[in-house]
C-alpha cells in the first residue's frame, strides 16, 4: 500500500464482476448492488462504468460540500445538487476521462458556493485519486 500514514480504514466495497462493458454484470457481497452493463451510447438495458464513476463522484462531492459548509459554520440549503458530465475520450489509442461539474447552490451567494466546492474537490476522495490525471472543470450556476 502506497499511503502509509492511513490510521483506519473506514469502509471496504466488495463488488465481484463477471463480464465487461458488453453484457457483464457486478453484484456487491451485501446485495445492495446488482448491475447488468450496457456499452456506453447503444441501446441496453444496463448502465455503464462512467454513469457508475458520476454517480459515486458527485454523491463524494456533494458529501465534500456538506462537510466543508459544516466546518465553517454555514448552513446549506436544502436543495444543492449536482449534474455531472464524464465524457470517455478517445486519442489515438489511449482512452482518457473528462469531467464536468456544474453545481446549484441555491439562494446562496456564488462566491461562498464556489468556495464550498474549491473546499470539497480538496476533501473528496474521488477527486484526489483524479487530481491530476483528467481535467474537471467545477462550475457553480
Amino acid at each position: 500500500m502506497e499511503n502509509k500514514q492511513i490510521k483506519k480504514v473506514i469502509y471496504t466495497a466488495k463488488v465481484h464482476t463477471v463480464g465487461g462493458r458488453d453484457g457483464g454484470e457486478s453484484r456487491s457481497s451485501d446485495g445492495r448492488l446488482d448491475i447488468r452493463f450496457s456499452v456506453p451510447g447503444t441501446p441496453g438495458s444496463g448502465t455503464n462504468p462512467e454513469q457508475l464513476f458520476a454517480a459515486g463522484w458527485s454523491a463524494c462531492f456533494l458529501s465534500g460540500i456538506n462537510i466543508a459548509a459544516r466546518k465553517r459554520n454555514i448552513k446549506l440549503p436544502q436543495d444543492v445538487s449536482i449534474d455531472i458530465e464524464i465524457d470517455l475520450c478517445l486519442t489515438g489509442e489511449a482512452y482518457s476521462f473528462q469531467a464536468r461539474f456544474n453545481i446549484s447552490v441555491p439562494g446562496m451567494e456564488h462566491e461562498l458556493a464556489q468556495s464550498l466546492a474549491d473546499a470539497a474537490h480538496q476533501l473528496c476522495p474521488y477527486s484526489k485519486a483524479t487530481r491530476g490525471n483528467i481535467d474537471v472543470e467545477i462550475n457553480v450556476i
